[in-house]
């Protein structure tokens, strides 16, 4: 691990001035991620700006037009057992609880749950090639070991995966990031916030250097009458996904008026299909349409060496965890 200096910004101005002025600094909250990726040399910041004691990031709270936002600074924990989550998101909630284990859930913040990085091998490996760690370099997954790697989105620079469970949920919900930095405050949709990883595979996401993430807001409404989140690994405790479904439905009058479904353990990002949502709309929520809808999914999905059997389990997954969904009554 390099050295490094270590202040604590005492508001959010302080923070994204000291980042913004330093393009080899970095924020850190609950460092569940980042101190893992410094121990391997992955990371080597020069300066850490801690920002756990500005104030009010660690709140949730009820919206003036309704839905909640979550403090960047609240941790996963707290926000998965969170009465109003509970009652209101409850996909969410499942799916905060399936990631990593009890310790890390307790340290880690919502805000750095959406900054994660990729657990492949190779990036953690500072001996190996990796386009994403080193652009240029080359992609070492490719013709290696790649049994946890991506099957939709990938490219000749990079086929890692999005790691995170929280935001296969906050994908599903249509969630708002809001960002403030030295240009101002923005608000940038779920859906636009993690992008793929084409031939810049170094940058996971829209966040710009000196920009810090304030809070997430969810929608008004978030299934808590049809829901279900699947997450299938290797073990049952602390591993990442394989493949993973979160699934939110809307029935009225026995059709399917409304449907989300995010894959992840598939992609650079959480994986959403629009059009297999469009697809089950004012359909029955039947076996039949779900199948259909997990091909349109999965168009155009394809496996390396050693993980092409992902793309048939997560074809049965999607399918599995819309059938639970639409049968879970709470």
């Amino acid at each position: 691990m390099n050295s490094f200096t270590y202040t604590e910004a005492a508001d959010t101005t302080a923070a994204t001035a000291q980042l913004a002025g330093n393009l080899h600094a970095q924020f850190i909250a609950g460092g569940t991620n980042l101190l893992d990726l410094m121990k391997e040399n992955v990371a080597r910041p020069n300066a850490l700006i801690d920002i756990n004691k500005i104030i009010g990031l660690d709140q949730i709270s009820t919206l003036p037009g309704g839905g909640l936002r979550l403090g960047a600074l609240a941790r996963n924990a707290d926000t998965a057992y969170n009465e109003l989550v509970e009652q209101q998101y409850p996909l969410l909630s499942k799916a905060i609880l399936a990631g990593a284990s009890a310790q890390l859930r307790n340290m880690a913040s919502n805000g750095g749950n959406l900054l994660q990085r990729t657990r492949c091998y190779y990036f953690y490996d500072v001996n190996t090639p990796c386009n994403k760690r080193e652009p240029g370099s080359g992609c070492s997954a490719i013709g290696g070991y790649n049994r946890i790697h991506a099957i939709l989105g990938a490219s000749e620079s990079c086929i890692a995966v999005f790691p995170s469970d929280m935001c296969n949920a906050l994908a599903a919900l249509e969630a708002v990031v809001n960002i403030t930095g030295p240009a101002g405050e923005r608000a940038i949709p779920f859906a636009d916030f993690h992008r793929l990883p084409g031939d810049e595979p170094q940058f996971d996401n829209t966040l710009q250097h000196g920009e810090l993430i304030t809070s997430i807001d969810l929608p008004e409404t978030g299934f808590n009458q049809n829901y279900a989140y699947l997450k299938l690994r290797d073990r049952t405790s602390y591993a990442f996904a394989l493949v993973a479904v979160a699934t939110g439905l809307e029935l009225k009058d026995g059709v399917i008026a409304e449907a989300r479904i995010v894959c992840g353990g598939l992609a650079h990002k959480p994986w959403r299909k629009k059009e297999a949502e469009d697809f089950l709309k004012s359909k029955t929520p039947s076996r039949e349409n779900f199948e259909t809808a997990a091909e349109m999914i999965l168009e155009g999905a394809v496996g390396f060496k050693n993980n092409e059997f992902k793309i048939e389990l997560a074809r049965r997954a999607i399918i599995r965890n819309c059938l639970s969904a639409a049968n879970f009554n709470k």
